[in-house]
Protein backbone atom coordinates (compact mmCIF):
# COMPACT_ATOMS: atom_id res chain seq x y z
CA UNK A 1 0.00 0.00 0.00
CA UNK A 2 1.22 3.51 -0.78
CA UNK A 3 2.89 5.51 1.98
CA UNK A 4 0.56 8.52 1.64
CA UNK A 5 -2.43 6.21 2.06
CA UNK A 6 -0.96 4.88 5.30
CA UNK A 7 0.03 8.34 6.56
CA UNK A 8 -3.56 9.56 6.25
CA UNK A 9 -5.13 6.37 7.60
CA UNK A 10 -6.97 8.15 10.43
CA UNK A 11 -8.70 10.63 8.15
CA UNK A 12 -9.34 8.11 5.41
CA UNK A 13 -9.65 4.70 7.06
CA UNK A 14 -7.91 1.78 5.40
CA UNK A 15 -10.14 -0.74 3.64
CA UNK A 16 -10.81 -3.96 5.60
CA UNK A 17 -8.43 -6.79 4.83
CA UNK A 18 -9.78 -10.13 3.65
CA UNK A 19 -9.58 -13.11 5.94
CA UNK A 20 -9.32 -13.15 9.71
CA UNK A 21 -9.30 -9.93 11.66
CA UNK A 22 -5.66 -8.81 12.05
CA UNK A 23 -4.11 -9.00 15.51
CA UNK A 24 -2.03 -5.87 14.87
CA UNK A 25 -2.74 -2.37 13.64
CA UNK A 26 -0.53 0.04 11.72
CA UNK A 27 -0.60 2.29 14.79
CA UNK A 28 0.81 -0.47 16.96
CA UNK A 29 3.60 -1.16 14.47
CA UNK A 30 4.50 2.55 14.26
CA UNK A 31 4.51 2.95 18.05
CA UNK A 32 6.74 -0.09 18.43
CA UNK A 33 9.12 1.28 15.80
CA UNK A 34 9.37 4.59 17.67
CA UNK A 35 10.08 2.84 20.97
CA UNK A 36 12.78 0.70 19.34
CA UNK A 37 14.39 3.79 17.76
CA UNK A 38 14.25 5.69 21.06
CA UNK A 39 15.91 2.78 22.88
CA UNK A 40 18.41 1.58 20.27
CA UNK A 41 19.00 4.41 17.82
CA UNK A 42 18.13 4.64 14.15
CA UNK A 43 20.73 2.26 12.74
CA UNK A 44 19.67 -0.66 14.95
CA UNK A 45 16.00 -0.45 14.00
CA UNK A 46 14.81 -3.23 11.70
CA UNK A 47 11.50 -4.86 10.92
CA UNK A 48 12.77 -7.98 12.64
CA UNK A 49 13.47 -6.10 15.87
CA UNK A 50 10.10 -4.37 15.70
CA UNK A 51 8.41 -7.73 15.18
CA UNK A 52 10.26 -9.16 18.19
CA UNK A 53 9.14 -6.16 20.23
CA UNK A 54 5.53 -6.93 19.30
CA UNK A 55 5.93 -10.67 19.80
CA UNK A 56 5.03 -11.61 16.22
CA UNK A 57 6.82 -12.99 13.20
CA UNK A 58 8.42 -10.52 10.83
CA UNK A 59 6.14 -11.64 7.98
CA UNK A 60 3.19 -10.35 10.01
CA UNK A 61 4.61 -6.83 9.74
CA UNK A 62 4.67 -7.01 5.96
CA UNK A 63 0.91 -7.12 6.08
CA UNK A 64 1.03 -3.57 7.49
CA UNK A 65 4.14 -1.89 6.08
CA UNK A 66 6.08 -2.58 2.90
CA UNK A 67 9.60 -2.07 4.24
CA UNK A 68 11.75 -0.22 6.77
CA UNK A 69 11.77 2.99 4.70
CA UNK A 70 7.98 3.15 4.73
CA UNK A 71 7.85 2.42 8.45
CA UNK A 72 10.40 5.17 9.06
CA UNK A 73 8.21 7.71 7.22
CA UNK A 74 5.27 6.71 9.41
CA UNK A 75 7.40 6.98 12.56
CA UNK A 76 8.73 10.43 11.63
CA UNK A 77 5.26 11.77 10.89
CA UNK A 78 3.82 10.35 14.11
CA UNK A 79 6.54 12.02 16.20
CA UNK A 80 5.75 15.33 14.51
CA UNK A 81 2.02 14.78 15.00
CA UNK A 82 2.62 14.22 18.74
CA UNK A 83 4.97 17.19 19.02
CA UNK A 84 4.29 19.62 21.88
CA UNK A 85 3.96 23.25 20.86
CA UNK A 86 2.35 26.51 21.90
CA UNK A 87 0.65 29.08 19.65
CA UNK A 88 3.16 31.33 17.92
CA UNK A 89 3.13 34.93 19.07
CA UNK A 90 5.36 37.98 19.05
CA UNK A 91 7.78 39.17 16.39
CA UNK A 92 9.11 36.90 13.67
CA UNK A 93 12.36 36.63 15.64
CA UNK A 94 10.57 35.49 18.79
CA UNK A 95 8.50 33.06 16.73
CA UNK A 96 11.52 31.53 15.02
CA UNK A 97 13.25 31.22 18.37
CA UNK A 98 10.19 29.35 19.65
CA UNK A 99 10.21 27.08 16.61
CA UNK A 100 13.90 26.33 17.23
CA UNK A 101 13.29 25.54 20.91
CA UNK A 102 10.36 23.24 20.17
CA UNK A 103 12.31 21.35 17.53
CA UNK A 104 15.27 20.95 19.85
CA UNK A 105 12.91 19.50 22.47
CA UNK A 106 11.50 17.09 19.87
CA UNK A 107 14.96 15.94 18.81
CA UNK A 108 16.05 15.54 22.42
CA UNK A 109 13.04 13.34 23.10
CA UNK A 110 13.66 11.29 19.93
CA UNK A 111 17.41 11.68 19.15
CA UNK A 112 17.21 9.36 16.13
CA UNK A 113 15.13 11.95 14.26
CA UNK A 114 18.27 14.08 13.89
CA UNK A 115 19.88 11.22 11.94
CA UNK A 116 17.12 10.66 9.38
CA UNK A 117 18.65 11.42 5.98
CA UNK A 118 16.21 11.92 3.11
CA UNK A 119 15.61 14.45 0.36
CA UNK A 120 11.94 13.56 0.01
CA UNK A 121 9.27 15.15 2.18
CA UNK A 122 7.08 13.03 4.43
CA UNK A 123 3.61 13.94 3.16
CA UNK A 124 1.62 13.16 6.27
CA UNK A 125 -0.61 15.20 8.58
CA UNK A 126 2.06 15.54 11.25
CA UNK A 127 4.70 16.88 8.87
CA UNK A 128 2.39 19.10 6.83
CA UNK A 129 0.74 20.50 9.95
CA UNK A 130 4.16 21.24 11.44
CA UNK A 131 5.30 22.94 8.23
CA UNK A 132 2.12 25.04 8.00
CA UNK A 133 2.48 26.22 11.55
CA UNK A 134 6.20 26.95 11.41
CA UNK A 135 5.87 28.95 8.20
CA UNK A 136 3.90 31.38 10.34
CA UNK A 137 7.21 32.32 11.96
CA UNK A 138 8.78 33.47 8.68
CA UNK A 139 5.63 34.79 7.01
CA UNK A 140 6.21 38.39 8.31
CA UNK A 141 9.68 38.54 6.73
CA UNK A 142 9.96 40.51 3.45
CA UNK A 143 11.13 37.44 1.51
CA UNK A 144 9.86 35.58 -1.53
CA UNK A 145 7.96 32.39 -0.78
CA UNK A 146 10.91 30.18 -1.84
CA UNK A 147 13.19 32.21 0.44
CA UNK A 148 10.76 31.84 3.35
CA UNK A 149 10.92 28.09 2.87
CA UNK A 150 14.72 28.25 2.79
CA UNK A 151 14.88 30.48 5.87
CA UNK A 152 12.81 27.98 7.85
CA UNK A 153 14.86 25.07 6.49
CA UNK A 154 18.08 26.85 7.52
CA UNK A 155 16.93 27.24 11.11
CA UNK A 156 15.70 23.63 11.30
CA UNK A 157 18.96 22.31 9.83
CA UNK A 158 20.92 24.29 12.43
CA UNK A 159 18.74 22.88 15.23
CA UNK A 160 19.28 19.38 13.87
CA UNK A 161 23.05 19.91 13.96
CA UNK A 162 22.80 21.23 17.52
CA UNK A 163 20.74 18.22 18.57
CA UNK A 164 23.38 15.84 17.26
CA UNK A 165 26.11 17.75 19.11
CA UNK A 166 24.08 17.71 22.33
CA UNK A 167 23.45 13.98 21.92
CA UNK A 168 27.20 13.35 21.61
CA UNK A 169 27.89 15.56 24.64
CA UNK A 170 25.36 13.65 26.75
CA UNK A 171 26.97 10.35 25.78
CA UNK A 172 30.45 11.63 26.69
CA UNK A 173 29.31 13.17 29.97
CA UNK A 174 27.67 9.92 31.00
CA UNK A 175 31.19 8.46 31.15
CA UNK A 176 33.05 11.40 32.69
CA UNK A 177 32.55 15.10 33.31
CA UNK A 178 34.43 17.77 31.30
CA UNK A 179 36.35 18.59 34.48
CA UNK A 180 37.48 14.98 34.89
CA UNK A 181 38.53 14.86 31.25
CA UNK A 182 40.54 18.08 31.54
CA UNK A 183 42.28 17.04 34.75
CA UNK A 184 43.65 14.02 32.90
CA UNK A 185 44.29 15.36 29.40
CA UNK A 186 45.10 18.95 30.36
CA UNK A 187 47.88 17.84 32.66
CA UNK A 188 49.49 15.92 29.81
CA UNK A 189 49.12 18.89 27.48
CA UNK A 190 50.60 21.34 29.97
CA UNK A 191 53.73 19.23 30.22
CA UNK A 192 54.28 19.74 26.48
CA UNK A 193 54.53 23.52 26.84
CA UNK A 194 52.21 24.27 23.90
CA UNK A 195 51.29 27.83 24.85
CA UNK A 196 54.31 29.31 23.08
CA UNK A 197 53.73 27.24 19.93
CA UNK A 198 50.00 27.96 19.76
CA UNK A 199 49.47 31.26 21.59
CA UNK A 200 46.14 32.19 19.95
CA UNK A 201 44.64 28.72 20.38
CA UNK A 202 45.79 28.67 24.00
CA UNK A 203 44.39 32.09 24.83
CA UNK A 204 41.01 31.66 23.13
CA UNK A 205 40.66 28.04 24.20
CA UNK A 206 41.32 28.87 27.84
CA UNK A 207 38.82 31.75 27.75
CA UNK A 208 36.16 29.60 26.12
CA UNK A 209 36.78 26.76 28.56
CA UNK A 210 36.52 29.11 31.54
CA UNK A 211 33.26 30.55 30.20
CA UNK A 212 31.53 27.22 29.52
CA UNK A 213 33.42 24.86 31.86
CA UNK A 214 34.13 22.58 28.91
CA UNK A 215 36.44 22.43 25.90
CA UNK A 216 33.36 22.71 23.67
CA UNK A 217 29.88 23.35 25.01
CA UNK A 218 27.11 22.37 22.58
CA UNK A 219 24.35 24.30 24.32
CA UNK A 220 26.34 27.55 24.36
CA UNK A 221 27.24 27.01 20.70
CA UNK A 222 23.54 26.49 19.89
CA UNK A 223 22.48 29.72 21.60
CA UNK A 224 25.25 31.72 19.91
CA UNK A 225 24.67 30.22 16.47
CA UNK A 226 20.90 30.68 16.59
CA UNK A 227 21.39 34.35 17.46
CA UNK A 228 23.73 34.80 14.50
CA UNK A 229 21.24 33.08 12.17
CA UNK A 230 18.37 35.27 13.27
CA UNK A 231 20.53 38.38 12.94
CA UNK A 232 21.30 37.34 9.37
CA UNK A 233 17.62 36.95 8.53
CA UNK A 234 16.67 40.35 9.94
CA UNK A 235 15.88 43.04 7.35
CA UNK A 236 18.60 45.71 7.28
CA UNK A 237 16.01 48.45 7.81
CA UNK A 238 12.22 48.71 7.62
CA UNK A 239 10.94 48.38 4.07
CA UNK A 240 14.17 47.03 2.63
CA UNK A 241 14.14 43.51 1.25
CA UNK A 242 17.04 41.23 2.21
CA UNK A 243 19.11 40.28 -0.82
CA UNK A 244 18.67 36.57 -0.13
CA UNK A 245 15.95 35.26 -2.42
CA UNK A 246 14.95 38.76 -3.45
Amino acid sequence: MGTVRLLWRRERPLPPRPGRRPTLTVDAVVDAGIREADDRGLHDVSLRRVAEHLGVGVMTLYGHVANKAQLLDLMVDQCRLDMEWAPLSGSWRVRLGQVADENLTLLTRHPWLAHVETERAVLGPGTLGKYERELGAVEPLPLTDPAKDQALALVLAFVRSSARALEAARAERSEETPEQWWLREGAELEALGIEERFPLASRVGQAAGAATHAAADARSAHAFGLGVLLDGLAPARPGRRPRVGG
